[in-house]
Order: C-alpha cells, then sequence, then structure tokens
C-alpha cells in the first residue's frame, strides 16, 4: 500500500490499543495509598456529603463531585471507589484527545504520536490516579473537541448535528466538573463562526447552504454549541437545589456564580507548592502529591512534566505557528490556539494561588503540537526522520524511568527518590 494511502486510514484499532494499555496501567494498584492523599481530603468527603446533600466545597461546580460520589456508592467508599472515576476518565480522555487529533489532521502517524505523548507526559497519568476533578474536566473537554471535529468531517447534515449535540452535552458537563476548561470550550463556537464567516463574508446569517458543516445554520449551531452547554453545566447543580442548608436556587444563576467567585478568590494563603504560568511551561516546578511511609514502603508521586517531551512540546509551538501562518496548517493552529487560550487563562485570571496541575490541559495540547511536528520530520528521509524516531522513543523511556515516583512503587530507602531529582526546584 502506498505512504499516502496508509497515512490517511484512521488508526481506530491501534488507538484503542494504546488506551487499553495505558487503562491497565492507571488502574494497576490504583488502591495504593490506601488513604487520602493531596487534594482527595478536599474532594472525598464532599462527594460523600453530596450523598446526604450536605453542602461542602462549594466553590467548585457539581458534576464532578457528583461522579465521584456516584463511584462511593456503587463501588464502595474505599480507594477503589475514590480514584475510579478519574481513572476511567482518564481513559476516556486519551481516547478522545487521539480521535480529536485524527479528525483535525487526518493523519494517522499523528494520532498515534499523539496518544502516546500524552499518555507519558507525566500528567495524564498521574492526574488520572487522585480522586480530584481536574481528570473529569479534561477527559470531557477532549470529548467535546472530538465530537466537533468530526463534525467537521462529517458529510450528513443528520450526523453532523448528533455530533454537534454530544459536543454541546461534553462541553456542558466539562464546565460543570470544573471552570479551567472555559476557554478550550469557547472554541468549537468561535471556530464555527470564523468558518462561516470565511464561507458567508459577512452576510454570516444568509446563503443557506453556506459554512462549515453543511446543513447547519450559524441559529442552530449557537443551539448545540452555546446555549445547549450552558443549559446542561446549570442542570449538573440539580443536588444543590435540594440541599437542607442555603440550597442554589432554580433561578439564582447569577448569585450562585458570584458566591462561588468570592470562595475562590478568597483563598490567599501563602502554599509552598504555588507556582505561576512560566514555571508551567518550563517544566520548573512540581508538587509532591505524596512522599512518606505508607502501606509498608517508602512511596512518593510527584507531579511535574516529562522532562523530554514538555520542553520539546515548546520548540513544536514555534513550528506551529510557522504552520499554520505559512503552510496553512488548519491541525496546528487549531492547537496552537486551545495551548495559548488555556494557558491565558491563568495568566490573566485573579486567582491568588495557582498549581502546576492547572497546566493539565495547555499540557495536552503541546503534545498534539509536537506529535504534528515529529510526524512533518518523519516523512522525511534524512537524519530528521531518525530524530522524530528518537524523540518518540525518549518520550517513552523517560516515562519508564520515572514511573517508580508517578505510581507510589516501593521505594527501597526514603532518600531513593533523589535519583529522580534532576532539578532542585521538583524537590
Amino acid at each position: 500500500m502506498p505512504l499516502a494511502a496508509r497515512q490517511t486510514r484512521d488508526p481506530l484499532g491501534w488507538c484503542l490499543v494504546l488506551v487499553a494499555v495505558f487503562q491497565l496501567l492507571v488502574l494497576w494498584r490504583i488502591g495504593v495509598p490506601s488513604r487520602f492523599y493531596f487534594d482527595e481530603v478536599h474532594y472525598v468527603p464532599a462527594a460523600r456529603k453530596l450523598l446526604d446533600l450536605i453542602p461542602a466545597n462549594r466553590e467548585h461546580p457539581m458534576f464532578g463531585k457528583e461522579v465521584i460520589a456516584a463511584a462511593i456508592h456503587f463501588v464502595g467508599d474505599r480507594p477503589l471507589g475514590w480514584r475510579l472515576a478519574p481513572a476511567l476518565f482518564g481513559g476516556l480522555g486519551l481516547f478522545a484527545f487521539s480521535r480529536l487529533v485524527w479528525h483535525l489532521s487526518q493523519r494517522r502517524r499523528a494520532a498515534l504520536l499523539a496518544t502516546v505523548l500524552l499518555a507519558t507526559n507525566f500528567m495524564w497519568f498521574v492526574q488520572s490516579r487522585i480522586c480530584m476533578l481536574d481528570m473529569i474536566e479534561a477527559a470531557l473537554c477532549m470529548t467535546g473537541l472530538w465530537q466537533f471535529a468530526a463534525a467537521l468531517r462529517t458529510r450528513s447534515a443528520g450526523r453532523a448535528r448528533l455530533r454537534l449535540m454530544l459536543c454541546g452535552l461534553a462541553l456542558g458537563l466539562s464546565l460543570g466538573a470544573k471552570w479551567s476548561s472555559a476557554p478550550a470550550l469557547m472554541m468549537p463556537g468561535l471556530a464555527f463562526l470564523i468558518l462561516r464567516i470565511r464561507d458567508s463574508g459577512l452576510a454570516i446569517v444568509g446563503r443557506k447552504g453556506a459554512g462549515p458543516i453543511k446543513g447547519i445554520s450559524l441559529a442552530e449551531a449557537t443551539l448545540w454549541l452555546g446555549l445547549f452547554p450552558l443549559a446542561v453545566y446549570w442542570a449538573t447543580y440539580l443536588p444543590a437545589m435540594f440541599y437542607a442548608d442555603r440550597p442554589v436556587l432554580p433561578l439564582g444563576f447569577v448569585e450562585q456564580h458570584e458566591y462561588m467567585i468570592r470562595l475562590q478568590e478568597s483563598v490567599k494563603k501563602p502554599h509552598p507548592y504555588r507556582t505561576f504560568w512560566y514555571q508551567w511551561v518550563v517544566d520548573w516546578r512540581g508538587i509532591w502529591y505524596l512522599f512518606e511511609n505508607v502501606d509498608g514502603a517508602q512511596r512518593g508521586i510527584v507531579m511535574i512534566g516529562n522532562p523530554f517531551s514538555m520542553i520539546a512540546g515548546l520548540f513544536a509551538l514555534l513550528w506551529g505557528l510557522w504552520a499554520a501562518l505559512l503552510r496553512r496548517r488548519f491541525d496546528a493552529l487549531a492547537f496552537a490556539a486551545l495551548y495559548a487560550a488555556c494557558l491565558a487563562m491563568w495568566i490573566f485570571d485573579g486567582k491568588p494561588v495557582q498549581f502546576y496541575y492547572h497546566y493539565l490541559l495547555p499540557g495536552a495540547f503541546l503534545m498534539a503540537l509536537l506529535a504534528l511536528a515529529l510526524d512533518a520530520l518523519w516523512d522525511r528521509r534524512d537524519r530528521w526522520r531518525s530524530l522524530a524516531k528518537g524523540s518518540l522513543a525518549l518520550s517513552v523511556l523517560m516515562f519508564a524511568v520515572f514511573y517508580p515516583i508517578l505510581s507510589a512503587a516501593p521505594l527501597p530507602f526514603k532518600d531513593a527518590y533523589n535519583f529522580w531529582m534532576w532539578l532542585p526546584s521538583w524537590r
């Protein structure tokens, strides 16, 4: 089969294999540690209280806590019950990411590279194994973006409409898990509008059949990508409307969000792991989620980025800007825009205390750009192809080397962690 034909074959089967391997690795020993660690001290008690309709953790939206509470109810109030939902959403998010890259790029190798790079960028793996809201939010964000990208490729108006409905549902639930995905969630509607203007000029309401998806009008796109996600988001607050203490009012949308913003901005106490966006970008400072003797051994879990791929991704970002502007690569433009928008939220956000895990989504989009750049190098028949292959191998190797302190594996002795502390700032 010619190379061009192989590149345009849908890599669905291999993506499923890669996601299955990642999912098994996430679930392996997920019950360790057998007690709360890091922010689980906030979210597990909040989910427990939600089962009894008792208010807790009111500064965050509801859906992530609802999912965790459901897992605790059906699986049991034990480590597996606490962490199962984020773990499964980690696999879902990785699969959605692989499909997003495929539908935007239509390049088989790029989709497979992106899947491996995200699975081994450390952040996606570590965040999939802890009971926090971030992975539920990020996975649903990726699902919504995947459905929108798939709708752009769909020739049937009916199937495209279904994709847009699923996109709106996922976007609303993602926002209902945590607000961090808000910039990315705005992108489908904005992209539809820009593409509509490109096809129709300023007469964006006219010209029936014009636009990025034939048969879908601007008004209908506004419904599925704007109004419907907001309705889904507000519906996630339904349990809070039955609180015995200060319930959320069905029409109190503005008041509820003013209250939540006040709560978030009130957290000003200095934190030893507080960091800033420019430190995230260069992988300068991580977070020790766990480091102590627990379950019969010294164990550690560190939240940092893959020291190779997260830095190589910055060079890929520059390549992506070049490819978007000079080569008119829409896929590179899309991921560069998603990266910039999600990072800009934290640059300009007034939240006084920020952490490295807020880089989860920007770091994922950076892996997509790195995959596109490596795919472009792979097409060459000189030393650049070897560089692309070596880069992929080095990313996987870094994951394997750091795996013990990403997964709470037993350490031979307390100071063994020094083997992985390549920068003083990682301590």
